[in-house]
């Protein structure tokens, strides 16, 4: 009998949530196979099963459990089941000529999507087959996010919170009843963390903001003429973040000050430039690290952040991504925001905040001219930054992104 435990996921993390089980209980399991995800402050983490036999869920899910806590057992002395009789029924059953039912155990481990989409049952990973099943979903219905289409647990759960719906019609919800107002449900151990370090960024700090707005002309017509060339080089879309992560490591080699950190009575100055680029997940915000990003290309920032964003998806994110970082980059104009004050990262003492590009008239040369305009907020600590710092910064910013070549000429 195999003992299945919380595994460490960080040196400062004592516990977490046992977030969802993807094997039920009673389930043969083999080596390899996702059977539970711990949920803690910081990252999700999924468990595999270290060898194959019969499994028994030993906690619930929503529980909190401790790092190093017993949650399961494995029996390797069970027999595996054989391959059932009626497997071509159920064959037929995936391909919608059976009925329509199963049950719960039997469709968690035999579920198929249609050949529609081209989303066969082996291109489904083990964790969305079972909350497919589990839920009702048809995989066929489904929007993939992840590489070619391919359905991510995200996108299941996504669907069932009102995203994707199942292309059989469903029976319409029962109506609430009367007086039913509200509803509770319990923080995640994420997004406690993030509360917790968002107030405590707000008291602890002398947080203030000061604005600029940037002309993205000269970066449109570079990736436009340039990005077929790009993408065949480097198998991936030349996006606008390469382009203010090089302004923020230029900025913060004109204003050094604010590559820095309070420690106590102290000032840390940094001499590294490792840059967070915040990602939104359905779990909440999290802000993986591009390590040494003065030392990388313009493809080797649009590569870094396309895999940190692919595992936040898949929940893969782990806690070296997110530890350290000297500044913080947001975007909150992904959402649509046309300005914010984006709140510090600490012990960071600045953070970057992007905003949507709108189409505005500005005054270019004593003409007006339609250009493409961004909104650039930078919130600082001002106990070690001064305003005069501070709007240094993001007029350097201004000068990289409105004219990216000086970022190639080491200008």
């Amino acid at each position: 009998m195999i003992e299945v435990k919380v595994p460490t996921v960080g040196e400062s993390i004592t516990s977490g949530i046992l977030g969802v089980w993807n094997k039920p209980d009673g389930t043969y399991v083999k080596a390899g196979d996702p059977i539970f995800e711990i949920e803690t402050d910081k990252v999700t983490s999924e468990v595999v099963a270290e060898s194959a036999g019969l499994l028994k869920h030993l906690a619930k899910e929503g529980d909190t459990v401790k790092i190093g806590q017993v949650v399961a057992s494995i029996d390797e002395t069970a027999v595996a089941p054989a391959p059932a009789e009626g497997s071509k029924e159920e064959t037929k059953k995936a391909n919608g000529a059976a009925e329509k039912t199963a049950p719960r155990a039997e469709a968690s481990a035999a579920v198929a999507a249609p050949a529609a989409r081209g989303k066969s049952a082996d291109a489904l990973s083990p964790a969305v087959r079972y909350q497919t099943a589990e839920k009702g979903i048809d995989p066929a219905s489904i929007s993939g996010t992840g590489k070619d289409g391919r359905i991510l647990k995200g996108d299941v759960l996504a669907a069932a919170d009102g995203g994707s719906k199942p292309a059989a019609s469903a029976p319409a919800p029962a109506p609430k009843a009367k007086g039913e107002r509200t509803s509770r449900k319990k923080m995640t151990p994420l997004r406690q963390k993030i509360a917790a370090r968002l107030l405590s960024a707000q008291q602890e700090t002398a947080h203030l903001t000061t604005f600029n707005e940037v002309d993205l002309s000269a970066i449109m017509a570079l990736r436009s003429k340039f990005q077929d060339r790009f993408v065949k080089k480097h198998e991936i879309k030349l996006g606008f973040m390469s382009f203010f992560v090089k302004a923020v490591v230029h900025a913060l080699h004109v204003v050094p000050g604010i590559n820095s950190r309070i420690d106590g009575e102290e000032v840390v100055q940094n001499h590294f430039y490792d840059i967070g680029v915040a990602i939104s997940t359905e779990k909440g915000l999290m802000v993986p690290v591009l390590r040494d990003a003065d030392e990388l290309s313009f493809a080797g920032v649009e590569k870094a952040i396309g895999a940190y964003a692919k595992k936040a998806r898949d929940g893969k994110i782990t806690m070296s991504d997110l530890d350290g970082g000297v500044f913080t980059i947001t975007n909150g104009g992904t959402f649509g925001s046309l300005l914010s004050t984006p709140i510090l990262n600490p012990p960071q003492c600045a953070i970057l905040g992007m905003h949507t590009i709108q189409e505005r008239p500005v005054a270019i040369n004593g003409r007006v001219e339609i250009r493409p305009m961004m909104y650039v907020a930078l919130t600082y600590d001002h106990r070690i930054v001064d305003g005069k710092e501070a709007v240094t910064f993001l007029v350097a910013i201004k000068e990289v992104i409105e004219n990216p070549g000086a970022v190639l000429l080491e200008l």
